[in-house]
């Protein structure tokens, strides 16, 4: 079964360690400006949002490479870039719907590839709001989430309050 990075924007604490922990193992620097990750923060409202590459099942970032250098990964379903075929054209940023793709303070353009199938934010998330888990168990859990919800209406509805 293959896995996926899901998020849990409630669980976030905004400490940006994902972001830290990205640039230090895909880049060899503590910079978050060169993470595949970014927290984006409206801290007035304590609201703090994991944004990512959603690795795509059709992605605008692979379609719209002319030089076709955006591929996916058999073996970990991720979204990789091949950096000798990239031109930095930059369309893959241009096209993402989420704010994905980015590019670096260099200028490289960047991903994430879900570092070989083992994401280092997810393992390093304190507060569990990036997990790596197989997509069916996030199914059982929005279910769950839903059908408590729907519970909660119903027990309303039945005691009249």
């Amino acid at each position: 079964m293959q896995k996926i990075l899901f998020v849990e924007p409630e669980k976030c604490t905004g400490c940006r360690i994902c972001e830290t922990v990205c640039s230090l193992h895909q880049e060899k620097v503590f910079n978050p400006a060169r993470a595949r990750i970014h927290v984006i923060k409206w801290d007035n409202a304590g609201i703090y949002i994991p944004m990512i590459c959603q690795q795509c099942e059709t992605p605008f970032c692979e379609i719209v490479c002319p030089m076709r250098a955006i591929h996916k990964d058999d073996n970990t379903g991720a979204l990789v870039i091949d950096y000798d075929l990239c031109v930095g054209c930059k369309l893959c940023v241009t096209f993402c719907p989420f704010g994905g793709v980015g590019i670096d303070i260099e200028g490289k353009i960047i991903k994430c590839d879900l570092c070989n199938g083992d994401p280092q934010c997810a393992k390093n998330c304190e507060p569990e709001a990036l997990q790596f888990i197989e997509a069916n168990t996030i199914n059982l859990r929005k279910r769950r989430v839903a059908a408590e919800k729907f519970s909660e209406i119903m027990k309303k509805m039945l005691t009249g309050t």
